[in-house]
């Protein structure tokens, strides 16, 4: 498969918030399945140099989540909270468990661009600059990066 574009992230210079955009060779509902699926997300998710263990998912309105990124003896964990799952986006928060005071609000986008290609874009808004800067400074592009390259690989595979 042919990569259509890479992570396009984006900080807003008005507000503390982080915009991601990226193209996939998918389907709407392709993609929407793989953020519901716990099974497909753990798949998928993170850098390379983690797995993820799903510790709780109900990705419906009003359901929550948890799971571990775990690299050797190092665990990682985040939760949060559906509050509206329908297959054009997701609206959910996101919380890292080493910083319980920095809750997101995410929202996700699945845009059907025709022709079987649908572009992601999400949108995180955190409580202040310093932490949407903390957040840009971790590194996280790669884990986004490494995660979407993956779940392009299951899309290409079939198990998506």
């Amino acid at each position: 498969m042919d990569r259509i574009t890479e992570t396009v992230i984006e900080a807003d210079p008005r507000l503390p918030v982080i915009r991601m955009s990226r193209d996939f060779a998918a389907t709407a509902e392709q993609l929407f399945r793989a953020h519901t699926d716990p099974e497909l997300f753990a798949r998928w998710v993170g850098p390379d140099t983690m797995t993820t263990r799903i510790e709780h998912w109900d990705a419906s309105t009003g359901g929550s989540w948890r799971y571990a990124s775990v690299r050797g003896d190092t665990e990682y964990r985040f939760r949060g909270c559906f509050h509206d799952v329908r297959p054009d986006r997701i609206v959910q928060t996101f919380t890292f468990e080493g910083e319980p005071d920095g809750v997101a609000l995410e929202t996700l986008w699945f845009e059907d661009l025709g022709d079987g290609r649908t572009r992601l874009r999400t949108q995180s808004l955190v409580d202040s600059f310093e932490g949407r800067d903390a957040w840009l400074r971790s590194g996280m592009e790669v884990g986004v990066n490494e995660g979407y390259a993956k779940l392009e690989r299951m899309i290409v595979d079939g198990a998506v």
